[in-house]
């Protein structure tokens, strides 16, 4: 089973984790980490690792964290880089539809590399923008047909 670590700035994790909760009920193998007012980066760093040891017996792990190039995305790739044998995959830019797709997808994926490829695509087609249109009402012919 792959991994999965909610990482983001302020309450991100946990606020995204309890609309998980809501839809599809909490996922095993799953860890919220959130980056609050008052951690510092070490302290987001022990965070993501005591994330990491509890998801020991995975076979990889892919973070899902909220912001390209913020600390807790940061961070995640320098503890990615000190323990390759995690197996971790990092990604940024995460929305709702990514996480709950990816979560519920895990057992048919081998590798947190593939489930990475998903997620981010999914996360791209989650991405809408609603146009209202105003509906034309067609012309009744003269035998109301």
């Amino acid at each position: 089973m792959l991994g999965i670590i909610v990482t983001g700035h302020g309450n991100f994790a946990t606020g995204l984790t309890s609309s998980v909760k809501l839809i599809a009920g909490l996922p095993e193998h799953y860890e919220a980490v959130d980056f609050v007012e008052t951690d510092s980066v070490e302290d987001l760093e022990n965070k993501l690792n005591a994330a990491i040891d509890r998801l020991n017996d995975c076979d990889g792990i892919v973070v899902f964290s909220d912001l390209l190039g913020g600390s807790p995305f940061k961070t995640a790739v320098e503890v990615s880089l000190k323990r390759p044998e995690a197996k971790m995959v990092v990604l940024s830019g995460t929305n709702l539809g990514m996480i709950i797709e990816s979560s519920m997808a895990r057992a048919f994926v081998e590798d947190a590399q593939s489930l990475a490829d998903m997620a981010v695509n999914t996360g791209k087609d989650q991405v809408y923008k609603y146009v209202y249109t105003e509906r034309k009402q067609e012309e009744e012919s003269e035998d109301g047909i």
